[in-house]
C-alpha cells in the first residue's frame, strides 16, 4: 500500500497510452476506443505548429485505413479486455519492483530540493534529460526554452501525449526535513516534481514495452505551468506535432489518497486578470467647480460595488463567473491629503463567455469613473500571456480515463468531480485536440495530508503512512 498512489500513475496513465496497441474496436462501443477519433480535433489559432495535424486526420481517419477498419470489426470485447488486463498486470508488476519505487522517489525528492520558476527550469530539464539519456529515449530540446518533447515507441501513428508541468513556486518550506528545498523563497508546493518523477516512471516503463506498442507516445515535459503560458509555448514550438490526443494527471488534496477524479467537459475554468487606474479629471471637467478631491476614491468603491454585479446580476446562474478585486490602493502615509488616482486589480474565472467578461469589466469601470468625473484605464495583460482558456475534458477521453481506472482499481475508486474555478494551461492542449486532464488524490487527514502536495508534509510520515507512496515521503 506505500506504493499505492505510484502504481494508480503508473498504471492508468500508461496503460492509456500502451493501449494505442489494442485492436481497434467499434465506433458504438467507446468503452474499447483507442486513439483513432470519429471527430475532428478542436483546432486554436494559437496552434499554428500543428496545422499537419488537420491532414493528418483527413489522412487516417478509421474510414480510411481499410485494414485497420478490418482489425477493428474482427476485434471481439475479450480480445480488448485481455490485452487492457495483460497491460494492467505488466505494468503493476514492474511498477511494484522495490528498485523501480526507490529510482523515482530519488528522482522526485532531488528535484524538490532545488525547485525553478517558471521558464528557469535548466537544472530541472538537465535531470529529466540525464535520465532519458540513460533510459536511451530520443528527445528534442530546447523547447519553450526549458521544455522537452521526448517519444517511445514505433516513431509512426497513431500518436498518444503524456504531460507533466516542471516549474515550482515562489513560496518558503515551512518545515525542516532533510530534502527540504534549499532554495529560499521557492519549492514545489504544488506537486510538480511528483509529476515530472510519475512521468519519467512511465517513460522508464513504456521503454521497456516499447516492442508491445504499436505507435508512439510523445512525453512533454512542459515549463512555466504556473505563469507565462508554457503550454501555448509549447504548442507553438511544435510538441503536439502529430499527436491526437493528450492526457494529463495532477495530485489533488480534495480526494483521498488512491481515488481518481475527473468529468467530461468544462472541468477548470477559464482566468484572466485585470488593473485599473482611476484618476481624477478628464480634462473639461477639470475647469468646473467643486471640490474634486477624493472623487476617484468613491468611483473605485464604486466600482468594486458594480462588479459584484455582472455574477449576481447578469450571468446565467447555471454558468459559474466569478469577478474579484483582490487589490486596491491608494493614497500614502499623509491621511489627511485626498489621493489624485486609485489602483485597483483582480481576476476573473469562467466557463464560457470569457470575451463578454472582459467587455463588461471594462465597461463597468470607465463608465462609473466618469459618473464621478474621473477618468480610467483597464488593462488585462493580454500581451503578457496571462489568460487562459477553460479546461475542457473531450468526452471520448475521459470515458476512456474512466474505463481504465475502473478496470485497474474497482468502481469504487474513480469519482466523478464537480468543476472548480481553479485553471491550467493544459486547456491550451485541450483547444487544439482530444484531451483528458484527471486527478489522483493525496489526502489524508489522518496524517495532515491536507494541502496541495503539502509544504507541511511531515518526516513522521515514512513510518506512519500506509498509504502515501514511497517516492513522495521525506
Amino acid at each position: 500500500m506505500m506504493k499505492f498512489l505510484l502504481l494508480i500513475f503508473l498504471s492508468l496513465t500508461i496503460c492509456s497510452a500502451a493501449q494505442i496497441k489494442s485492436p481497434i474496436s467499434d465506433h458504438d462501443n467507446n468503452h474499447h476506443r483507442c486513439f483513432y477519433f470519429h471527430q475532428s480535433p478542436r483546432l486554436h489559432p494559437a496552434a499554428a505548429a500543428t496545422t499537419r495535424n488537420r491532414s493528418f486526420w483527413r489522412r487516417h481517419r478509421p474510414a480510411d485505413l481499410p485494414e485497420q477498419k478490418a482489425q477493428q470489426q474482427s476485434a471481439t470485447s475479450e480480445e480488448v479486455e485481455r490485452t487492457t488486463g495483460d497491460c494492467g498486470e505488466g505494468i503493476l508488476a514492474m511498477a511494484m519492483r522495490p528498485e523501480t519505487v526507490e529510482w523515482i522517489k530519488r528522482v522526485r525528492r532531488k528535484i524538490h530540493e532545488w525547485p525553478e520558476l517558471a521558464f528557469e527550469e535548466f537544472n530541472t530539464s538537465l535531470l529529466i534529460r540525464r535520465e532519458l539519456d540513460g533510459l536511451g529515449v530520443g528527445y528534442r530540446y530546447p523547447m519553450a526554452k526549458t521544455g522537452i518533447r521526448a517519444w517511445v515507441g514505433t516513431g509512426g501513428p497513431p500518436f498518444v501525449a503524456l504531460r507533466a508541468d516542471m516549474d515550482a513556486l515562489p513560496i518558503q518550506e515551512a518545515v525542516e526535513w532533510k530534502h527540504r528545498s534549499k532554495v529560499a523563497g521557492k519549492m514545489h508546493a504544488c506537486g510538480h516534481d511528483a509529476h515530472v518523477a510519475m512521468l519519467l516512471g512511465a517513460t522508464k516503463i513504456l521503454k521497456s514495452r516499447e516492442h508491445l506498442l504499436k505507435g508512439t507516445v510523445i512525453l512533454v515535459f512542459q515549463p512555466a505551468e504556473e505563469k507565462g503560458n508554457g503550454a501555448k509555448r509549447m504548442i507553438e514550438a511544435g510538441a503536439l506535432e502529430d499527436v491526437e490526443a493528450i492526457f494529463a494527471v495532477h495530485v489533488s488534496h480534495q480526494l483521498v489518497t488512491g481515488m481518481i477524479g475527473s468529468r467530461p467537459g468544462a472541468l477548470l475554468a477559464s482566468c484572466g486578470f485585470f488593473r485599473a487606474t482611476i484618476f481624477t479629471g478628464t480634462g473639461r471637467e477639470d475647469q468646473d467647480q467643486g471640490n474634486k478631491e477624493g472623487l476617484c476614491v468613491l468611483a473605485a468603491s464604486a466600482v468594486v460595488i458594480s462588479l459584484q454585479g455582472i455574477v449576481s446580476r447578469e450571468a446565467n446562474p447555471l454558468d459559474s463567473k466569478v469577478v474579484s478585486v483582490t487589490s486596491l490602493k491608494a493614497g500614502s502615509k499623509e491621511v489627511d491629503r485626498a489621493p489624485d488616482a486609485v489602483v485597483l486589480a483582480g481576476t476573473f474565472r469562467a466557463f464560457s463567455d470569457t470575451h463578454q467578461l472582459l467587455q463588461r469589466i471594462k465597461e463597468i469601470i470607465t463608465e462609473q469613473a466618469k459618473v464621478f468625473r474621473c477618468g480610467a484605464t483597464v488593462d488585462f495583460f493580454e500581451d503578457e500571456n496571462t489568460m487562459y482558456p477553460p479546461t475542457v475534458n473531450d468526452i471520448h477521453m475521459h470515458e476512456h480515463v474512466k474505463k481504465v481506472a475502473i478496470d485497474l482499481l474497482g468502481p469504487t475508486r474513480f469519482q466523478e468531480v464537480d468543476p472548480v474555478m481553479g485553471s491550467e494551461d493544459f486547456s491550451f492542449y485541450s483547444e487544439v485536440i482530444p484531451a483528458a486532464f484527471y486527478y489522483i488524490g493525496v489526502k489524508n487527514e489522518t496524517l495532515g495530508s491536507i494541502h496541495s502536495l503539502t509544504p507541511h508534509i511531515s518526516p513522521s510520515m515514512k513510518t506512519h503512512c500506509p498509504l502515501v507512496p514511497q517516492f513522495m515521503l521525506p
